[in-house]
C-alpha cells in the first residue's frame, strides 16, 4: 500500500447535495417531462394512451 494520500479543500461532489430547484426553474431548462418509452405510431394515430 502506498503511504501518500490525498487533500483537497473542495467537498465531495458525491457527499454535498445540490441546492434545491424549483419545478418551473427545471422547466425553464430542460423543457417537459417525456415519458421513457415514446408511443408508437399507431397508438398517436388512434389518440390511445
Amino acid at each position: 500500500m502506498s503511504s501518500l494520500s490525498f487533500r483537497s479543500s473542495r467537498p465531495d461532489g458525491w457527499t454535498v447535495p445540490r441546492p434545491h430547484r424549483d419545478a418551473s426553474q427545471r422547466f425553464m431548462t430542460h423543457g417537459a417531462i417525456r415519458p421513457m418509452e415514446e408511443r408508437g405510431w399507431v397508438a398517436r394515430l388512434l389518440g390511445r394512451a
